[in-house]
């Protein structure tokens, strides 16, 4: 039987690996539709059945989708349920998990339908389509913070008011010193899936709400729900939602500008009747992959800033290193977390600082 930290660094290797096959396989099978001809032909097919131009681009949209889903299930299989089961992170049964898989392809296929339609609208309308289009994904990113908490959230959890009165009042109270406004602590009942715990404060306004994972709620010392609970507090008060969807919004700014750039590109490489053509559909997809690969250790970088800053605000309320200890290595050992990753790739694909990071500048702030 291998140590934890062995056993973390093990599943750890494989996920990247498999994440890495699944990214190339996405990358090679558009290139492949465009160097074929394929998105060519099949967009003169489209052409043929319709001439309404949402319709064409929804039914390009529908095929690519439905031929990358097909492609990548058996790797999608091994690193979203096989791997998670085989090294104990989940325990939910085979027909739940594909049931939250469907009703995540769902919500995830009608957003990204609606985001490739207006994109297309916007293509045919102006030039100055990237523009509106980074605005229109703004606005809709903070639509979605608000209401992730009270539509998202219960499509895949029971979600229940906290039964333990006195800890409710206790974390309401912590958050209170904060100066985070909260209408009360919800529980979700993560242990039906998982073994994983997490905290969040979700939601803007009058759904802000505290969200404990039941495994958290449970198997941690109520000292340590403070202190991860403190943590999320410290995003709050720092506003890190805010600056998380302005730094979204730039990087979505200079994504749809390249895009904009390159689209116009590939109007000359792939034959395309101009930048609205449908066939043109796997470029612009290749497109948004590459350059949101390209920025994801900017977005990875930003966010572990804030996330130490939230470390340091939630050891500055609660006073008590000890207990944040506690619940990181507590949460280490629940989530499998690998301690001590090769700094490269912390720097790389990590949104937090790494545990044993974590842990010692806690023990810093104790000395």
């Amino acid at each position: 039987m291998p140590e934890p930290s062995e056993a973390a660094a093990r599943y750890h290797r494989l996920q990247l690996w498999l994440g890495l096959a699944g990214f190339a396989l996405g990358v090679v099978y558009l290139l492949l539709v465009l160097v074929s001809g394929a998105a060519t032909a099949l967009g003169r097919e489209i052409a043929s059945l319709t001439p309404a131009w949402w319709l064409q681009v929804a039914l390009m949209a529908a095929v690519l989708v439905a031929g990358q889903t097909l492609l990548g299930l058996p790797l999608g299989f091994v690193r979203g349920f096989w791997l998670p089961r085989r090294f104990g992170l989940l325990h939910q049964p085979l027909a739940a998990w594909l049931a939250d898989r469907t009703k995540a392809a769902g919500l995830g296929g009608v957003l990204g339908l609606g985001g490739v339609l207006l994109v297309y609208g916007l293509l045919r309308t102006t030039a100055w389509w990237w523009l509106v289009a980074a605005g229109a994904f703004f606005v809709v990113g903070i639509g979605l913070a608000a209401l992730f908490p009270v539509v998202v959230v219960p499509l895949f959890y029971r979600v229940t008011r906290l039964a333990d009165p006195a800890l409710e009042a206790r974390l309401l109270a912590l958050a209170q010193r904060a100066g985070v406004a909260a209408i009360g602590v919800w529980v979700l009942d993560q242990s039906r899936k998982s073994r994983t715990a997490n905290a969040a404060v979700v939601g803007l306004g009058r759904t802000r709400r505290i969200i404990l994972f039941d495994t958290l709620a449970t198997g941690f010392r109520e000292d340590e729900v403070e202190a991860v609970l403190a943590h999320e507090l410290g995003h709050h008060v720092h506003g890190d939602l805010r600056r998380g969807l302005v730094v979204q919004g730039l990087l979505t700014l200079v994504t749809f500008a390249l895009a904009g750039a390159l689209l116009d590109a590939g109007v000359r490489l792939w034959g395309l009747a101009g930048p609205a053509d449908p066939a043109g559909l796997p470029w612009l997809a290749l497109v948004f992959m590459l350059v949101g690969a390209v920025q994801m250790p900017l977005a990875n970088g930003f966010s572990r800033w804030i996330e130490r800053q939230a470390d340091d605000f939630a050891l500055a309320l609660t006073r008590d290193p000890a207990a944040f200890i506690g619940a990181m290595e507590r949460l280490g050992s629940l989530n499998l977390a690998e301690r001590r990753p090769h700094r490269l790739k912390e720097l790389l694909l990590y949104s937090h600082p790494a545990l044993d990071r974590r842990i010692a500048s806690a023990r810093g702030e104790a000395a």
